[in-house]
């Protein structure tokens, strides 16, 4: 079976890639209280019935990201630059956030990208929220390193601790333009799982892009993530470069 970074068909999102998901929507929540932490590692692994080395994957996967850091006295949300003023949202949203990470990955897309040990590379974010503060989508980018060393609009952002919203256009016109010439395959994994310790149910929906070049080079994987969908609807235009949900 051919593998993603050949052009083929994506694999289907890991456990602990799900449970990182569904983690975002909390770190929202606990980046609003002053010194919150996250649930230690054998409170997650009750709540979602798996062992404590998937959970350290999950957050692992959410350390990579810039998301989180871990210190002496547990792990806490990494601060999220404050959206800029654009464009009016749509009703029930606030603007939505942007900001990127010069970091080493996760093994799993690591892998995908076919990266060294140790070897950085960007991750872009996009998250929007509904007005309530939750979260409504999380798209997380990973670049591959070939590129972006070899794109200087690209490596111009690896030489940042800090971007702004405004500074990222021409990673935004990059993107766009290598979609509408490249091809892109998606895979879209949707979960509901009811815990026996609460009355609620938990839901998530990813969707796993892969961008290729006209070669088949991979460019860049982006992790999408409705952590709290309920009922969407998902139109592809690829004129428009990604989905209208709805």
């Amino acid at each position: 079976m051919p593998s993603p970074s050949r052009g083929g068909a994506p694999a289907a999102m890991p456990k602990y890639q799900r449970i990182a998901a569904a983690l975002r929507q909390e770190l929202d929540h606990t980046a609003q209280t002053p010194g919150a932490r996250l649930p230690s590692e054998r409170s997650l692994a009750a709540r979602y019935q798996v062992n404590r080395q998937t959970i350290r994957a999950a957050l692992q996967h959410l350390r990579a990201d810039g998301l989180i850091v871990t210190g002496r006295r547990g792990t806490r949300p990494v601060a999220v630059p404050a959206p800029v003023p654009a464009a009016a949202p749509a009703i029930g949203t606030v603007p939505a956030r942007c900001w990127v990470a010069f970091v080493s990955l996760a093994p799993t897309h690591a892998a995908l990208l076919g990266m060294r040990g140790g070897e950085r590379t960007l991750v872009h974010h996009r998250r929007e929220r509904h007005s309530a503060g939750e979260t409504l989508q999380h798209a997380v980018t990973y670049l591959s390193p070939a590129v972006v060393a070899a794109t200087p609009e690209l490596s111009a952002l690896c030489r940042h601790t800090a971007v702004r919203d405004e500074d990222l256009g021409p990673l935004h016109r990059w993107l766009d333009h290598a979609t509408a010439t490249g091809r892109v395959a998606e895979t879209i994994t949707m979960t509901r799982t009811s815990h026996p310790s609460t009355s609620s149910t938990a839901c998530g929906l990813s969707v796993r892009r892969t961008l290729h070049d006209g070669s088949g080079r991979l460019l860049a994987v982006t992790d999408l993530a409705f952590p709290t969908w309920d009922r969407l609807t998902f139109h592809r235009d690829r004129a428009a470069g990604g989905y209208r949900v709805s």
